[in-house]
């Protein structure tokens, strides 16, 4: 590696870095028990730093310190579908694409965690009111029927103070109920009694599976404890109690408003709380038909729509219920276990042990954590499973039988959607691995040809079998103990609706595994002929295996594709297959290519073979290329959508960082050892890939690159990293290396900061395509990160913009983003993105920013991930001093808390003991 400056590189000077100004930080440290906001908590597309598992557009981060929710510093993609430019969280920035809630990774934004959702549209400092901000909280509707600004601004003046002594510390959450000041509500506030809650539905709780559903699958399915005795759905309700401590008379909650029908209430229901009416069709749509009656009874439902924090929502309450709103309020437990489970999903995590929720509502200033839990559990709002302890081996202790003998077990609580999608998962592959119909040779008609077939087919069947187990690793595989022979060549009946797919015999598999272009080609496509799911590992140079494989089977008549993360993935991938395929026609397809698509255009229908009259995908093998990008619900979906007896190969690089969204299905995959695994024998050559592949195990050192394929760029500052970043982008690497700007991706830990993809963005903007932003501060030629889904983010330049919303061009297609989701912040500025953003592409050249307030954000996942997304050069633009080092030997990744490994375990066993029986 080099240090030393590129040919014409000046040193910074003396005056700010462009756009630096102007670049927004994280909010002030966050209150007691606070989630530190990550740099994107679940917007569409953006990461939070640490683990980049937060929420903002197309590859949010997140950070947490919820006691285990969320993990500090956390990374994530998970893009959200909220209008950040709503969000009430006080002083909050806009800008998360489509969550709401941007986190950030602490540290990440000069050294202090963000504590309020950072919220905001494209446009150039557009930053919104919230319901406890002060005079920016009065309701923007209170000409139209909606109390006067002068009582509304005292109630949000009152309010905004009392959330910043609490979030400044300097007073108890639980003191926010009892001591704080109330302004005087308007009389006509009050007029209306309080409406009985409708029969047939609570208003009240957070929404889950009914109590008899819980149990049901709590006791078969999981092993769960049972539910605690007691009236079910009773402490829930609408009308619940306030605090459980309170003897005597119960006070009189304040009359709820009537509320309107419609958005029309429940922005007066926002109103009378002194929230923000931006967010009434927000809540709306999160709450349902009856959003404003629900709302009114229980305000704590607020805390359901993206972006609303704790401390807001108790501010809401508080003003709605007066002197019979608490801390303890059984509404309040119920609606902050909802919440902190949600939180724990944007940090990557499927479900959280008991202990960690416990902690985290015991921090929010619930009285009684166990027993907010247990109601909750009771009402259906979370699930409870048991999970297996693991063996000092890495295996989940298998079940004996022996009752005396208890396993050692941890007690896990979630959501029932996540605890779906991974029983999903789990099943799905099972029912591929059991379905599978092993090839074998078509049965002989002759005698003699019996006989030799006894001598030397025979044998050679075996053979091949023992070469494949030889070469790749078996786990728990129960469709392979009981394998099912046919014929070669099945002849349709006239029973059949669709024409019976080909089945090639052993020997043809054998015959292409021959040909493969290298020995761990070879070892894939062995593994693959004979079983229905086969997980491969490898680096970039290993993708040319599964393109091998594709290859391979499209020539022996199966219907193959290869489906990968991004478009950018997707085009390696054609290049592959060009390469790989023998010729057009033996792939059935004037174009090899063709067999390239991406995961979200396979599901969607738009690439692809389409589906069947089942609605399954029509395909006979299926290989996902960044397999470690596929989330829980992503995975669940995609497995649900091949039929029985298809074939699926995993592949991917188990060294990059996980999915932006919940779960982490290829490293659960991997460490249960349910299926045969391939590791690639294939390195990556050259500086960069030496340098990366010591990173994978854990050791920074430096490489030769002598024609400065490595650059190591040391920084003091912010500042100068920024100044020095956009001479890299603008000058350096251009005239060093003959790669445009265009071609160059800026890559930082979070979105915040003085030198987060914010401050980089406006810097490089400045320089490279200066201009006024005419739409929602865009311009034409912008480079963008447009994310049209959670997890997603799609690099595009902007066109122009008219009535429809915003041009773009992305990777060739043309894409209108309207004017609602430019302002919700499903589009940024894309010189710069994090690292989840970016996983899953590669550019011709990266710049790679490390400043030093943004070390509690770096993992080694992370720096491998960062390092490895440029293929001709790799500048460093260091200030994280030792801090990189220590983290690539000491951090490897931020955990997740998931089931899936457990599950698939569980299926092992549970496939093994018939056989065991017998």
């Amino acid at each position: 590696m080099s240090t030393d400056r590129l040919a014409g590189e000046t040193p910074p000077g003396q005056e700010a870095a462009p756009g630096t100004a102007e670049a927004r930080t994280p909010d002030e440290a966050a209150g007691p028990g606070d989630a530190a906001a990550p740099e994107s908590a679940a917007a569409p597309g953006e990461e939070a730093t640490g683990r980049e598992e937060g929420t903002e557009a197309a590859g949010a981060e997140a950070s947490g310190a919820e006691a285990g929710v969320a993990a500090a510093g956390a990374e994530t993609g998970v893009p959200s579908a909220a209008a950040e430019s709503a969000a009430p969280a006080s002083g909050a920035e806009t800008g998360a694409p489509a969550s709401g809630v941007e986190t950030a990774d602490p540290g990440a934004a000069n050294g202090s965690p963000a504590s309020s959702p950072e919220t905001g549209t494209p446009s150039a400092g557009a930053e919104t009111a919230a319901p406890v901000s002060g005079a920016e909280a009065a309701a923007p509707g209170a000409a139209k029927g909606t109390p006067s600004s002068g009582p509304a601004k005292a109630t949000a003046d009152a309010l905004a103070a009392a959330v910043r002594a609490v979030e400044s510390g300097e007073r108890s959450a639980a003191s926010f109920f009892n001591d704080a000041p109330r302004p005087a509500r308007p009389a006509a506030l009050a007029a209306q009694p309080a409406k009985a809650a409708p029969q047939g539905g609570q208003q009240g709780g957070p929404t889950g599976p009914g109590p008899e559903m819980t149990r049901q699958r709590t006791a078969q399915e999981t092993g769960g404890p049972a539910r605690p005795d007691g009236p079910e759905g009773g402490a829930t309700g609408p009308a619940a109690a306030a605090a459980p401590a309170a003897t005597g008379p119960a006070p009189v909650p304040r009359p709820a408003v009537r509320a309107l029908p419609g958005v029309e209430g429940v922005r007066q229901v926002l109103a009378a709380g002194g929230a923000p009416e931006t967010l009434a069709e927000q809540t709306a749509e999160v709450l349902g038909e009856r959003a404003a009656e629900a709302l009114s009874e229980d305000p704590w439902l607020l805390l359901q729509v993206p972006g609303v924090r704790p401390e807001q929502a108790d501010g809401f309450a508080r003003a709605l219920l007066g002197p019979a709103c608490g801390p303890g309020d059984e509404r309040r437990a119920q609606a902050l276990v909802g919440w902190l489970l949600e939180q724990a999903a944007l940090a990557g995590h499927s479900a959280l042990e008991a202990a960690a929720l416990r902690a985290a509502l015991a921090q929010r200033s619930v009285p009684d954590p166990d027993d907010a839990l247990q109601a909750a559990i009771a009402d259906g709002a979370v699930l409870v499973f048991q999970d297996a302890i693991d063996e000092p081996g890495g295996r989940a202790r298998p079940a004996t039988g022996d009752e005396e003998e208890e396993q050692p077990v941890r007690i896990l609580l979630g959501l029932d959607r996540f605890a779906m999608a991974e029983e999903s998962v789990a099943d799905g592959l099972a029912r591929l691995l059991n379905t599978f119909e092993a090839v074998a040779e078509p049965t002989r008609d002759t005698a003699p040809e019996e006989a030799d077939g006894a001598t030397a087919d025979g044998p050679t069947a075996d053979e091949t079998t023992a070469d494949g187990d030889a070469q790749v690793t078996d786990g728990d595989t129960p469709g392979e103990r009981a394998p099912t022979t046919a014929p070669a060549t099945d002849t349709p009946t006239d029973h059949d609706t669709a024409p019976r797919p080909a089945r090639p015999s052993a020997a043809a598999w054998e015959a292409v595994a021959a040909a493969a272009p290298s020995p761990s080609a070879a070892e894939l496509i062995r593994a693959a002929a004979h079983s229905g799911l086969v997980a491969h590992t490898g680096a970039e140079a290993a993708r040319a295996e599964p393109a091998a494989l594709i290859a391979a089977a499209r020539s022996l008549g199966l219907r193959a594709f290869g489906a990968t993360h991004t478009e950018n993935g997707r085009r390696r991938l054609a290049a592959h297959l060009t390469g790989s395929a023998p010729d057009a026609t033996a792939t059935g397809s004037p174009d090899p290519a063709t067999a390239a698509v991406t995961v979200s255009g396979l599901l969607s229908g738009r690439e692809g073979p389409g589906r069947d009259a089942d609605g399954a995908l029509a395909l006979d093998l299926l290989v996902v290329l960044d397999a470690p990008q596929l989330d829980l619900e992503t995975a669940a979906l995609l497995v649900e959508s091949l039929t029985d007896g298809t074939r699926l190969v995993l592949s991917g690089d188990p060294g990059v960082l996980w999915s932006a969204g919940p779960g982490r299905p290829f490293a659960d995959l991997l460490a249960a050892r349910f299926c045969p695994q391939v590791a690639s024998r294939t390195p990556d050559f050259g500086p960069i890939g030496e340098l990366v592949s010591g990173i994978g195990i854990g050791e920074l050192s430096q490489v030769e690159a002598p024609g400065k394929e490595v650059v190591i760029v040391p920084v003091r500052d912010a500042g100068e990293a920024v100044h020095r970043t956009v001479q890299l982008v603008a000058d350096s690497v251009p005239r060093a290396f003959g790669v445009p700007a265009d071609h160059t991706q800026v890559i930082t830990v979070g979105h915040g900061g003085a030198a987060g993809t914010r401050a980089l963005n406006a810097a490089l903007k400045e320089r490279l395509n200066p201009g006024p932003g005419r739409f929602g501060g865009f311009d034409p030629g912008d480079r963008v990160a447009y994310a049209p889904a959670p997890g997603r983010t799609v690099p595009g330049t902007v066109t122009g913009a008219d009535a429809a919303g915003l041009h773009l061009d992305c990777d060739g297609s043309a894409v209108v983003v309207a004017r609602e989701q430019v302002g919700t912040g499903a589009v940024r500025h894309g010189w710069a993105l994090t690292a989840h953003q970016a996983a899953g592409a590669r550019w011709p050249a990266a710049v790679v920013v490390l400043p030093g307030d943004a070390t509690g954000g770096l993992t080694r996942s992370w720096v491998y991930t960062a390092f490895s997304r440029g293929e001709r050069h790799l500048s460093v633009v260091q200030g994280a001093d030792q801090a990189l080092a220590r983290a690539v030997a000491e951090v490897p990744v931020k955990e997740r808390t998931t089931r899936l490994r457990s599950l698939l375990q569980q299926s092992a066993q549970s496939g093994e003991e018939p056989t065991a029986a017998d």
